[in-house]
């Protein structure tokens, strides 16, 4: 039988959009918040994604993840720049294969690095959590330094491609081409992840190896292993997120992680931790209550998201969808 309580929580995004039109009143607007919310709540799961997968399946504290999203919007930079003609074309093919191997050029590099921060860092701190915060913290002010020394301590601009500038016309209604392409790439991630965490037993296995690790050991598998492909994958999505936060933002800092660490954490608190489909949940909540919010009452857009994280924690102390292993 179906736990109609877990199933609330689905409720929440379709009822805040339609609550949300009589309070804008005009419906071309209400359609172009509600585009602009999405797309914000996808982008803002992506540069989650990481840490959700981090700490959802290793049970590790990644307060270093900033330091992945701020290297791969910079090796984005990098990469576009190599590609002034493809870039600057007004021809969306060629401008969609340059993202596509900037994306995936910052996923290899965010990847490489989470590899050696896992290995030098993270391995000497498993099962606790205060040192973790710590010390994965100390990494990440590294790790922004390191990023000055190669790329500069200045603000870099990212210009989105020539084809992906401007806004698609729906009637009154305006949206803006760029946010049509982080809607699909957020569902793509969404569903890579649901797909991979339910239908294989890498999931299994590591949830198992952090509450026994001898006993998975014994059936033939190396944790080890298995913990270093985890840290990888979440480092190469967090590389994903910063590409398409530094589109977003149309310009790039090396500070860039730190400033959305804190709206991270929230979005994974209120979707549950260690929750992915919680904190899908979650950064769509986020994106759209901003969106509503910046429009309607301006000063209250600032501090939204720490309203929202207050009335669901109010509501379900353990998130949305609370992981019961935790």
């Amino acid at each position: 039988m179906t736990d109609r309580p877990a199933l609330i929580p689905l409720l929440l995004v379709p009822v805040l959009i339609l609550a949300a039109l009589p309070l804008v009143g005009s419906v071309p607007t209400w359609i172009t918040l509600t585009a602009a919310g999405l797309a914000m709540g996808m982008i803002i799961f992506i540069i989650a994604s990481g840490l959700t997968l981090i700490f959802g399946l290793m049970d590790v504290l990644n307060f270093g993840h900033g330091v992945f999203i701020a290297l791969g919007a910079f090796v984005a930079v990098s990469v576009l720049g190599l590609m002034p003609d493809w870039v600057n074309a007004d021809n969306l093919p060629r401008n969609l294969m340059a993202l596509g191997l900037a994306m995936v050029a910052a996923m290899v590099v965010a990847g490489a690095v989470g590899f050696l921060f896992e290995r030098v860092i993270v391995r000497r701190v498993y099962g606790q959590h205060l040192k973790q915060i710590l010390i994965t913290m100390g990494g990440m002010v590294v790790g922004e330094e390191l990023i000055k020394v190669i790329w500069g301590a200045q603000q870099i601009a990212l210009p989105l491609p020539a084809a992906l500038r401007g806004a698609l016309v729906l009637g009154d209604a305006a949206i803006e081409k760029y946010r049509v392409l982080a809607m699909v790439v957020g569902l793509l991630v969404f569903a890579s992840m649901m797909l991979v965490l339910n239908r294989t037993k890498l999931g299994l296995l590591i949830r198992a190896g952090v509450q026994d690790r001898e006993m998975v050991e014994s059936l033939g598998y190396r944790i080890r292993q298995l913990f270093i492909g985890v840290f990888v994958a979440g480092s190469a999505l967090a590389g994903l997120g910063g590409v398409m936060w530094g589109l977003y933002q149309q310009n790039v800092i090396p500070q860039m992680g730190a400033q959305v660490n804190v709206l991270i954490f929230i979005v994974i608190i209120i979707g549950g931790l260690g929750s992915t489909g919680g904190c899908f949940l979650g950064a769509l909540l986020v994106g759209l209550l901003a969106n509503y919010t910046g429009f309607l009452v301006p000063k209250v857009a600032l501090f939204s998201n720490i309203l929202l994280m207050g009335a669901i924690l109010l509501w379900r102390p353990q998130g949305l969808f609370p992981v019961t292993s935790r």
